[in-house]
């Protein structure tokens, strides 16, 4: 056996623990950065978190111009106008580019610029500002999370920078504030939990050397993170399609945001792989939602990677109550898959790449692009190649899932 696990000091979950967020972020320090965007700053539960935060004796300051896709230019202006402020602690509030914002702009204040000195693993130095994290989304996990995104639009792609020291300090995940997530959001949001916990679950096994932790950020399937990424896949299947009906459903955004805070705890250690290499280059092209990507590519990395993950797609199957008493892991591996296509198309993720918007004739650009992600790539349970990118690329492409099997 091999577990890993990197986490918050601590983590709240429950409706009504947004209310926490003062009383513990006067113990990180005084002074509090606020990263956050125009929409939800807008919002009385906003309005509330400030009031928590002065009531604990803590000076804000509020940086709500946040962008999706978060580019590096919003890093840098967030950065400059945070200095003269002086903050000792920074909070991030909202979705994934919220929350990779202030991990972001905490290495920024803590060692200097510029953000591409930190791009892939372990290239932060050493400690940065305090984290807190308050996710108002179920999908990215980011509250939990080593990683953060940015679209360096130089270079014309997303870039990961990936280390311990950005993980938040608290996490406080409210289901309550996912309440008026619109039904498109939340889709999106919870096919992104899904593929985290599935390529997790599925992700490359690697020996169980002493020094693996020290070595990669990212160490590949254990078991600490398999028993997240269950709980994850046995949420999102629960409740994912049930929020999306009726938003006002408490029991299923709970249930969701726990299934993202799981996948996340996965992910954060075991790493994601195939789905999250191609999903860069289709969103550079698509301008689209990464959980729209990621949702719509996973059928098809699982259906590629199938053969070298049989039983672990099998034993998901079992996790979600599919197949019957003697079905071989072969079988309930492929119904793993279709039933994970099916659950996405019935709330309206894309099926297809082509339904994401993406023109044809970029297959060989999506495919070389992908495998600049060497993170991601080492972390598939199959090999990748040129070749294998373009096999997924294309299906997904053309939604002939089928031409996967023996691929």
């Amino acid at each position: 056996m091999f577990g890993a696990l990197r986490l918050p000091d601590t983590i709240l979950f429950g409706e009504g623990k947004r209310r926490a967020l003062g009383s513990a972020a006067a113990r990180l320090g005084r002074r509090a950065l606020i990263c956050t965007d125009s929409r939800l700053s807008a919002q009385q539960e906003f309005s509330e978190a400030l009031e928590d935060l002065r009531t604990a004796g803590v000076a804000v300051h509020v940086y709500d111009r946040t962008i999706p896709d978060l580019p590096i230019e919003c890093i840098e202006d967030c950065a400059r106008e945070a200095t003269a402020f002086s903050p000792e602690l920074v909070i991030g509030i909202g979705g994934g580019s919220c929350m990779d914002l202030a991990k972001l702009v905490a290495v920024v204040l803590a060692h200097g610029g510029p953000v591409s000195n930190y791009y892939g693993e372990f290239a932060v130095p050493g400690p940065v500002l305090p984290l807190v994290a308050v996710p108002t989304t179920a999908g990215t996990g980011s509250e939990v999370t080593p990683v953060a995104v940015v679209m360096d639009s130089g270079r014309g792609l997303k870039i990961g920078v990936a280390s311990p020291h950005i993980i938040p300090r608290i996490a406080i995940c409210d289901p309550a504030l996912t309440m008026t997530c619109p039904a498109r959001l939340t889709a999106c949001s919870g096919a992104d939990a899904l593929a985290h916990a599935v390529e997790a679950f599925t992700s490359k096994r690697r020996p169980a050397d002493p020094l693996l932790t020290e070595q990669q950020v990212f160490v590949g399937k254990n078991v600490l993170s398999d028993h997240f990424a269950r709980l994850a896949v046995t949420n999102v299947f629960r409740f994912l399609a049930r929020a999306c009906r009726d938003g006002s459903d408490a029991e299923a955004r709970e249930g969701l945001m726990l299934a993202s805070l799981a996948a996340g705890c996965a992910f954060g250690t075991a790493g994601t792989a195939a789905a999250h290499a191609l999903q860069y280059p289709v969103g550079n092209l698509t301008h689209t939602a990464h959980g729209d990507g990621v949702g719509a590519l996973l059928p098809y990395v699982m259906q590629f990677n199938r053969s070298a993950c049989t039983e672990d797609l099998a034993d998901l199957a079992g996790i979600v109550g599919l197949g019957e008493a003697g079905m071989g892991a072969a079988e309930r591996s492929q119904l793993f898959v279709d039933a994970v296509a099916e659950l996405f198309a019935s709330v309206g993720v894309p099926k297809t790449l082509a339904e994401l918007g993406l023109a044809p004739g970029h297959d060989d650009e999506i495919a070389t692009g992908a495998l600049k992600a060497e993170r991601l790539v080492k972390n598939n349970p199959r090999a990748l190649d040129l070749q294998a990118m373009l096999a997924i690329t294309r299906a997904a492409f053309t939604g002939d899932r089928a031409a996967l099997l023996n691929a």
